[in-house]
């Protein structure tokens, strides 16, 4: 349950905070907030303040139905905030919010230490061998279909034990390659229904039982806010609530746009398991 960023090891038996820097002009929340330095940095200063372990950095926006990006295009976007945040927070962990491995390279040879990927290595099959050789820690995320086709109406035979048997090739597969150091997201609302994405958190804890980190990312999403008839901007209060529920299942990561928050949910819930 430990990964070691830049020397750094991080113990994902007590939960983490990862705080969400969406640098991409159409994410579902905060598409086009953070697009200059000073915007970006206050909010890096801000999340690290907060009790972010983990700054993680994203170019290419996966909401349902979200455009398609160049690599260029991602490329200009990510690379230089990674270098901004290294110099003014040098001891920030970065991860890059990417599939692809040409991306993931460059991203941690400005500085980024953790590379997390919505397709587990399935839209660039160069990214795992990339990773391995890079020698740093991967977060793997379930995703059916790609960012543009994923809400098409999914389906499964039983969710739960499809998304165990992805993780269970997937990591045996990362495993043979020699990446070392790996975090399993089961991918919240990409390729899920709202009823999905419920069996999923019910079931969570299943997916501790590969002795690896579990990231839970459900911060502000459709699952919250339809139920409520609200919108992402409303949806604070029940992100709060599934974020116990996903801490209560196992989640030793938890991926968020409000870090002061989360933070506060994880500080209540140790209280509650040391209790």
């Amino acid at each position: 349950m430990t990964i070691h960023c830049n020397g750094t090891p991080i113990d994902c038996k007590s939960p983490k905070v990862m705080g969400i820097l969406n640098v991409t002009p159409d994410s579902f929340y905060d598409g086009g907030k953070f697009n200059n330095q000073a915007q970006i940095v206050l909010q890096v200063k801000n999340m690290l303040d907060q009790g972010a372990t983990f700054i993680d950095v994203g170019g290419y926006s996966s909401r349902p139905g979200a455009e398609n990006v160049s690599e260029e295009e991602e490329l200009n976007r990510v690379i230089p905030v990674i270098e901004l945040i290294v110099e003014k927070f040098p001891k920030a962990i970065i991860s890059i919010d990417t599939f692809r491995s040409r991306v993931a390279r460059n991203a941690i040879a400005s500085g980024a230490s953790i590379v997390n990927d919505i397709s587990a290595g399935s839209l660039d099959v160069a990214m795992m061998d990339t990773v391995a050789e890079l020698k740093v820690p991967y977060i793997m995320m379930h995703m059916q279909g790609t960012p543009q086709t994923m809400q098409d109406q999914p389906k499964y035979n039983h969710i739960v034990l499809e998304i165990a048997d992805f993780f269970k090739k997937k990591l045996e597969k990362a495993t043979l390659l020699g990446i070392k150091e790996l975090i399993i997201d089961p991918g919240f609302g990409f390729g899920k229904t709202v009823a999905h994405n419920y069996e999923i958190l019910q079931n969570l804890s299943n997916l501790t039982a590969f002795g690896v980190p579990v990231l839970a990312g459900v911060s502000r999403k459709s699952m919250i806010y339809k139920p409520l008839n609200t919108s992402p901007e409303e949806a604070l209060n029940g992100t709060t609530a599934l974020h116990m529920a996903a801490l209560m299942n196992g989640a030793g990561v938890l991926r968020v746009h409000d870090v002061k928050e989360a933070f506060e949910t994880i500080i209540l819930f140790n209280k509650l398991q040391s209790s």
